[in-house]
């Protein structure tokens, strides 16, 4: 069987944080940052790395809260049960609706 390659620590990271950036994940990505700056990774690409991950989280933001805003906008819509909203419960019991 062959084995493919693995990917070089610095893709690891690079990939790792945009996607911390973009998933506004509680760590904000600072362990791989500082990683990248340990192994030399110029500034200028981490910043282009940065940008990017924020501009696809805020876009994403963007087109949700547009989609939320068309969607409460239909006022003349009867309002569909909790169940067809997929609305389940937490394991203690409580609604999320």
């Amino acid at each position: 069987m062959n084995e493919q390659p693995q990917l070089h620590s610095s893709i690891v990271a690079m990939v790792s944080l945009a996607a911390g950036i973009a998933s506004n994940h509680p760590a904000m990505g600072q362990c791989q940052l500082q990683r990248l700056r340990d192994i030399g990774i110029p500034e200028h690409q981490l910043d282009a790395v940065i940008e990017i991950a924020r501009h696809i989280r805020d876009e994403a933001a963007q087109k949700l809260d547009a989609a939320f805003d068309e969607k409460a906008a239909q006022v003349n819509v009867a309002a569909a049960p909790a169940e067809a909203c997929g609305c389940s419960t937490t394991k203690s019991g409580q609604s999320c609706c």
